[in-house]
């Protein structure tokens, strides 16, 4: 679904919470966005294939990606079997046409989950044709000290042999990760990007580009220069909005921040 004049850009659904799915296929379509990726959460619109499909033919924009419910507060959406939401995430992509899930690495806890993952996920990539982006996650850390591994197989996917794998700054800002070198590790398994931005603190904080120390316009470059042709999806936390008027604005300065960097002309 890249275009040809670039990388596609979208929005995450994610970016515009407490604001709703709804919501936030209509900030994409005012704002110029190429694309949406669905945040399978709590938003019971989120889970329900025909009305994300209604919401992304009203607003004429398509849907590229679809985020997997692996978070820790979405570990009951679409029931507690793993395996069962990465398939029902399948589904729901090909239903709304997107060639995206991306999918959390599991967490230590889930041994058997973990036990047969990286297998699993190129099983399920075989049988669907939809490529699964596992994310990079991060050592969970109180503080400036160590962190501990929650993650399994671990919280870096260029260290395994996944077919498909995402960037989101934000967890690298925690890992205190360098993107580029972890681009460069993922080759051409990098099929996702969830840009973003981040200070180094142990908080997942999804800044604004270009407001954190992540230098997320070297990165662009980098990918501009690598002939990058997957998805890059604006996954910021805008929660902290006085209004309307400003999350509107950090939605746009985003986006703007992408394509000036990317170098991709507005339409």
């Amino acid at each position: 679904m890249a275009s040809s004049k670039g990388p596609l850009i979208g929005l995450s659904t994610a970016s515009v919470y407490p604001e709703s799915t709804a919501h936030a296929f209509g900030w994409a379509a005012s704002l110029g966005y190429d694309a949406v990726e669905v945040m399978v959460g709590i938003d019971a619109l989120s889970q329900q294939v025909d009305a994300v499909k209604k919401l992304s033919d009203h607003h004429q924009v398509p849907i590229c990606a679809v985020h997997a419910p692996c978070l820790l507060f979405t570990q009951r959406v679409w029931g507690t079997d793993p395996w069962g939401k990465l398939e029902r995430s399948a589904e729901m992509a090909e239903a709304v046409g997107a060639d995206v899930v991306v999918v959390h690495p599991p967490f230590r806890w889930q041994k058997d989950y973990a036990a047969g993952f990286v297998e699993g996920i190129a099983s399920l990539e075989a049988r669907t044709g939809i490529a699964f982006a596992v994310e990079n996650m991060y050592p969970w850390r109180a503080s400036s000290r160590r962190g501990m591994e929650m993650y399994l197989p671990g919280w870096d996917p260029s260290t395994e042999d996944y077919a498909h794998t995402t960037i989101d700054l934000s967890h690298a800002a925690i890992a205190r990760s360098d993107v580029i070198e972890m681009a460069e590790r993922m080759g051409d398994s990098l099929r996702h990007i969830h840009l973003t931005d981040g200070s180094g603190s142990a908080k997942d904080e999804h800044l604004v580009p270009g407001r954190g120390v992540m230098r997320a316009e070297e990165f662009l470059h980098h990918l501009v220069g690598t002939g990058f042709a997957g998805h890059v999806v604006l996954e910021i936390n805008t929660r902290r909005c006085a209004d309307r008027t400003e999350r509107e604005a950090d939605l746009a300065e985003s986006l703007a921040f992408a394509r000036t960097h990317l170098g991709v002309t507005t339409p």
